[in-house]
């Protein structure tokens, strides 16, 4: 099987959330792009149906080797490691997202969350991560840029159970919870989720409620004004899809926006930076009257 017979054929426009859309500026988008394609394959790698775990590990280290220089066996891997040279990125981020899709292949369950969170800490937050330093933030940032990744990874585990535990036999959901209720994993096998399930996953995302709010003030810590913008639609998004699973079954509906409702969350989100921006800067001349709006 070759490498091309992997590809999902799904890009940056198919995500649940925004990939360096238009508010992210030109030159950065080029970088961001980059190592979208160079996760989305090591992704598809990994979420392959027929292939065997040894070949998905074979072709996660050529990645791996071809990120760090030894050889060129991956073309999205030579491709992010040279735009890292040009830009002077570290692969780090890169690197850790690589042992996230090795998990993927080699752990099936999370024993409970702070299992999951571990997983999140190399499939997630390195996303969010690797943004910053494309734009040159400061890692104060970090943590509520980790909140928000984590979030979102549970928001994509809640919204695709049914699917990853039929076709991958892959459960993120965390088995302890599971457990409370009486379930087995098979439960997510079904066309409908039963009573006991939609309280798992209710209660899943409850918890994840508290990562949205750690992750809240994250858009308002960012110096790059579009980035910020961005940061809080993707907030807005997901807030919203978080409180969709508080009550609908994702085994048997769809729990995902609209074009509308993407539109209609990221306005919402803009409207709302806009006035946080322009109520710090009323306050800020307030107690500096001599301040200038150049400065803003």
């Amino acid at each position: 099987m070759n490498d091309a017979s992997f590809s999902s054929g799904k890009g940056h426009r198919d995500e649940n959330f925004p990939v360096a859309s238009f508010l992210i500026r030109k030159r950065y988008r080029p970088t961001i792009l980059a190592f979208y394609r160079f996760a989305r394959a090591a992704d598809d790698i990994a979420d392959h149906r027929r292939a065997e775990p040894a070949e998905k590990l074979h072709l996660l280290e050529n990645m791996w080797r071809t990120l760090h220089g030894e050889a060129d066996l991956s073309a999205e891997a030579t491709n992010l490691r040279d735009i890292l040279a040009r830009e002077d990125l570290s692969p780090q981020h890169a690197l850790q997202l690589l042992e996230a899709f090795r998990r993927d292949v080699t752990k099936l369950r999370y024993a409970n969350w702070d299992e999951l969170m571990e997983y999140c800490r190399y499939s997630a937050m390195p996303v969010g991560r690797f943004v910053l330093e494309v734009h040159r933030e400061s890692r104060a940032a970090w943590p509520a840029s980790d909140a928000l990744c984590a979030a979102l990874q549970v928001i994509n585990h809640l919204q695709d159970c049914g699917k990853d535990f039929r076709n991958l036999d892959r459960v993120y959901i965390p088995l302890d919870a599971l457990q409370e209720r009486g379930l087995e994993p098979t439960a997510l096998g079904a066309a409908r989720s039963p009573p006991a399930l939609q309280q798992v996953i209710a209660q899943i995302a409850q918890r994840n409620s508290s990562l949205l709010a750690q992750s809240r003030p994250f858009s308002n810590q960012i110096a790059d004004h579009r980035l910020a913008l961005e940061v809080g639609s993707i907030q807005r998004l997901a807030e919203d899809l978080n409180r969709r699973l508080l009550t609908q079954d994702p085994l048997s509906e769809r729990v995902h926006h609209n074009m509308l409702e993407t539109t209609g969350c990221a306005l919402m989100a803009v409207a709302e930076f806009l006035a946080t921006r322009r109520r710090a800067k009323v306050s800020r001349l307030a107690h500096h009257p001599h301040e200038t709006a150049h400065g803003d």
